[in-house]
């Protein structure tokens, strides 16, 4: 039986690489039985900027709200972004800033060094383009765009296993290399 696989493109353009990864994904899970759905952050409508911190409620925009029901919806996540500056793109961190709130994602509890984790029962997979080796970005760089995501947000909430699959350099790559990323990512979504 079919999982509900929810996509998250966090590059700001739909014709990326990422985009391209995002695209295979979503084909490919739906293909193997999946039911699925796509968020694209560059074409949703919101503040990437949470104003006042965790101060002042900030309204949620109709693109923010429908996307936590997506993620509700969701047993398994596929987030695909490429890695900037060694982290997430702005794109994406404003999105969870916004998104991932207390009381949808978390909830802290008097008294406990830890939150209560609100959207356990989910697993997650990180498809991340880099312009950096991956060997390079794992052993040198020690991956903060991917331990952030994974750890620091990801399973903070509750969402495990999260899987990692990284693709570069992308800077200078091939038809021929990218073919064989695609097939990859295509692998990756039949076995979600």
């Amino acid at each position: 039986m079919g999982k509900r696989i929810l996509v998250v493109l966090g590059h700001p353009s739909n014709d990326s690489f990422c985009g391209a990864i995002g695209d295979a994904y979503l084909a490919a899970a739906a293909l193997a039985g999946h039911e699925v759905r796509q968020l694209r952050l560059g074409g949703l409508d919101f503040d990437p900027i949470l104003r006042h911190g965790y101060s002042v409620v900030q309204p949620l925009e109709a693109d923010l709200l429908e996307a936590q029901a997506l993620i509700q919806w969701a047993e398994h996540l596929c987030f695909v972004y490429p890695i900037w500056w060694g982290g997430v793109p702005a794109l994406l961190k404003g999105f969870l800033d916004r998104s991932f709130l207390p009381g949808f994602a978390f909830k802290y509890k008097a008294g406990a060094a830890f939150p209560e984790q609100l959207l356990k029962g989910r697993s997650a997979q990180m498809l991340v383009t880099m312009d950096t080796p991956p060997w390079y970005f794992k052993w040198v760089y020690r991956m903060p765009g991917v331990r952030q995501m994974r750890t620091t947000t990801l399973e903070f909430c509750g969402i495990k296993p999260v899987r990692t699959a990284a693709f570069g350099p992308i800077l200078g790559s091939t038809e021929k290399q990218r073919a064989a990323w695609l097939e990859r990512v295509r692998a990756n979504a039949a076995a979600a």
